[in-house]
Parts: structure tokens; C-alpha cells; sequence
């Protein structure tokens, strides 16, 4: 069945946008600026950054109430689903998101744009586990293959990292291991999230539009206030911001001013996220959560070309195979290439069993015509019996 026009809309603007926000936040991380005292320092401000992510899922709260106005004006259907919940189911949720996306923001700054986004795929791993603990689902076997699959391409996407990094660019290779492992230990938090989600806050029937908006207010809320007590934490080395504190947004704003190409980054980043959660949602809905997972796949892709084509890193070939078989494991624990193959295949030789019983039938069928046809011929019957006719 062809695309219409609007799915096909909506598939381009979930991956061209997906992919503006990993890169307009990589973009901005890797842009020095004059500080408060004077110094060229780089852009080193995840927190802040994972506030303005917040703003833009905030922004889906605002888009959900403006579509249920816009078809209440035109006095046209529109599913609001369940709106007698409280808004604090969402509480929980946000703090997986704020602690996991944090962690995300500091692996990226440390390690390559397309590894942060090959890196995620992991989250496959951690949410199944936690599924069957907390969910009682079983994992099929194909789907533990998938998983193993997924392992071993994540080893080599670090292995990659580690082995072939780039160690005159703005990464080290000590940075770039604990990026990629916070990056990792990120998806654990992101597994509880969903996890919970699903456990929680599916049963409520909250339109997903609407859901991501409020976990947006939620996390841009609670982050929002530790920026405040993350100004005055000193992190020692592990903070390149001026006077080595935990998160110093003050200073974030003084190097915005003083660069427009990192209030470009940002503002980018903020935009994207909010239609990116949008396409993403309209995806789902319109076509197919499938469809979802292999349009962020090419995401992953345009993010690795886009990085290479603007050098931000050197072409990796093992990092090539490490791609593969994360793209290959993802469509394994789906049941994407191997259970609709099998499926194929069953429901073709369920049609030649069908087909073979049908032909024996028949022809044990015209055996007994034949036999009636003998035994009264000469007698005229067999013009009478209905089984000739």
C-alpha cells in the first residue's frame, strides 16, 4: 500500500527532525566562547541543554491543546481519550527522563554524534529484562537473539570508538569511553522509564501527545530549580565550565551572547525535539510503530554521514559493522526479518496442504460420480441423479 502524501510528510519531518536534534546539540558542544572572565572555553553545559529538551516536549502540551481547539472550532471528532487522571503519574516518568537524558547530554559531549545515536540502541537490552521482571512477559527465543545481537554491536561500535578514535579532535579517548559508557548506563534509567510507562500510565488511555507534554513540564520544572544548587557544586576536572562547577548557566548565557551559532544550536534543538515527538507520535498512529523503528534507524544513518561529512570524526570501518548488526538485532527482538520469513513460508504449505486435500476430494468426488454413472447405466438414472447434473 503507497504512502499518502501526508504520511510521507510526516515520516520526512520525524527523521530530518530526529536528526536536528542530536546534531544541533553536538554542534553547539563542540563551539568555544568567551566566558565571564574573558577566556575561550567550550560549550560544556548538559544540564542546561537537557532544560531546553524539556522546553520542547513542554511544547507538545501546547500543540495537543491547540489541535482539540482547532477541531472544536471546525466542530469535528477528536479522540482527547481519558482526561480524568492526575497529572503526577507523569512525575515518575519525568525524573527516569531528566536523569537519563543528563546522563545522555554528558556522554555526547564527550564522544562522537553518531556513536551517542548507535549507542541508544541499547535500550532494547534493558528494557526487556525489566519487562520480564516487572511486566512477567516472556521473551521469545528469536528476540534473545536479537538481544545477543545488539550486545555484541554495541561492543563494537565502543571497540570502534576506542580502537580508531579520533584523538586530535575535540575528544580524547578517556573521554570518549566514558561518554559511550554514560551513554549506555543512560538506557538503564530509559528501560524504567518506559517500563513504567507501560505498566502505569497505558492503562489511562492519555493521548501520547498529551503525555509527553506533561513529562516536558515535569522535567523542565525539576531540572529548571537544580540548576540552581548546580551552580554552587564544584565538580574539579569534571567540568570545564568556569569555575569548574557542576552546571554553570549563568556563563551558558554569557557564551550565548557572545556566539550566535550557539543560540542557533539551541534554539534548534528546542524546536526540533517538540516536532520531533509530534512526528514521531503521528508516525505510530498513522502508519505503524514498525515503521517508527526503522525510520530512526535511518536517522542513526543520516547522523553518521552528517558527522563525517563535516569532520567531526574519521571514517570508522568496523563502526560500519557495528551499524549492522544493531540495525540487525533491532529487527530481530521486532520480528522484522526472521518470524515474517517463517510466517511466509508456514502459511505456504498451509495453501499446498489446502490446495493437495482439495484436489483429493475432488477426485474422490468424480470417483463416486463414476461408480453412480456405472451402476445405473442403461437405466436412464444417471440423467436424473443431481450429483451428475
Amino acid at each position: 500500500m503507497a504512502w499518502t502524501t501526508r504520511q510521507l510528510t510526516l515520516a520526512l519531518a520525524m527523521v530530518i527532525t530526529g536528526s536536528l536534534n542530536t546534531l544541533s546539540t553536538k554542534w553547539a558542544d563542540n563551539y568555544e566562547a568567551e566566558s565571564s572572565d574573558g577566556e575561550l572555553r567550550p560549550f560544556n553545559h548538559p544540564f542546561l541543554q537537557a532544560v531546553g529538551m524539556f522546553l520542547g516536549e513542554m511544547s507538545c502540551l501546547l500543540a495537543f491543546h491547540l489541535i482539540r481547539l482547532y477541531h472544536h472550532y471546525k466542530r469535528q471528532q477528536y479522540d482527547i481519550g481519558n482526561q480524568s487522571f492526575s497529572p503526577l503519574i507523569f512525575l515518575p516518568a519525568a525524573c527516569c527522563d531528566m536523569v537519563g537524558t543528563s546522563l545522555m547530554y554528558i556522554g555526547l559531549n564527550l564522544t562522537y554524534a553518531s556513536s551517542f545515536q548507535m549507542l541508544r540502541g541499547a535500550v532494547i537490552i534493558f528494557t526487556a529484562l525489566l519487562s520480564v521482571a516487572f511486566l512477567g512477559r516472556m521473551i521469545k527465543p528469536v528476540m534473545w537473539a536479537g538481544m545477543v545481537m545488539v550486545t555484541i554491536g554495541l561492543a563494537v561500535v565502543g571497540v570502534a570508538d576506542i580502537v580508531f578514535g579520533d584523538n586530535t579532535s575535540t575528544t580524547d579517548t578517556n573521554g570518549i569511553i566514558a561518554g559511550d559508557l554514560l551513554i549506555v548506563m543512560a538506557q538503564v534509567i530509559v528501560g524504567v522509564q518506559m517500563v513504567y510507562e507501560e505498566k502505569f500510565i497505558t492503562k489511562h488511555n492519555v493521548p501520547a501527545l498529551q503525555a509527553v507534554g506533561w513529562e516536558g513540564v515535569f522535567g523542565f520544572t525539576i531540572l529548571g530549580l537544580l540548576l540552581i544548587p548546580f551552580y554552587y557544586i564544584n565538580a574539579g576536572t569534571f567540568s570545564n565550565t568556569l569555575d569548574h562547577r557542576l552546571e554553570n548557566a549563568p556563563d551558558a548565557f554569557v557564551q550565548m551572547g557572545n556566539k550566535w551559532q550557539i543560540i542557533v544550536a539551541t534554539v534548534g534543538n528546542i524546536v526540533s525535539i517538540a516536532f520531533f515527538n509530534f512526528a514521531g507520535i503521528s508516525v505510530t498512529k498513522e502508519i505503524s510503530a514498525t515503521t517508527r523503528m526503522v525510520l530512526d534507524s535511518i536517522r542513526t544513518l543520516i547522523i553518521w554521514v552528517v558527522s563525517l561529512a563535516v569532520q567531526w570524526q574519521r571514517f570508522q570501518g568496523l563502526q560500519v559493522l557495528g551499524f549492522i548488526m544493531l540495525l540487525s538485532g533491532t529487527c530481530l527482538y521486532n520480528e522484522l526479518i526472521i518470524m515474517p520469513a517463517i510466517k511466509a513460508v508456514r502459511e505456504k504449505w498451509q495453501q499446498r496442504g489446502e490446495g493437495k486435500h482439495k484436489d483429493e476430494e475432488r477426485e474422490h468426488l468424480t470417483s463416486n460420480q463414476s461408480e453412480i454413472q456405472v451402476a445405473n447405466y442403461g437405466t436412464g438414472e444417471q440423467f436424473q441423479n443431481p450429483a451428475v447434473i
